[in-house]
């Protein structure tokens, strides 16, 4: 199906773009996962976590990920 956005695995996703380590991923997940789930970055397949690539790297470029675990960049 053309037009259909691929869901990737963690490990997918993190080859396809290497900025983003399966680690930093996770940790995205672990603190935002209910903001990335709102907006369809992200879906749990039971325990399995698939990433919508074109939502997630929107979310991440719309600031999303600006604040992770309490540190804010730019703001003093």
């Amino acid at each position: 199906m053309e037009g259909t956005n691929r869901l990737k695995t963690v490990r997918q996703f993190s080859e396809a773009n290497p900025a983003f380590t399966q680690g930093g991923i996770r940790h995205i997940q672990f603190t935002l996962g209910e903001e990335l789930a709102k907006v369809g970055a992200v879906v749990r397949f039971g325990r399995k976590i698939l990433i919508d690539e074109e939502k997630f790297l929107a979310f991440v470029r719309a600031g999303g990920a600006a604040q992770i675990a309490g540190k804010h960049w730019g703001v003093k």
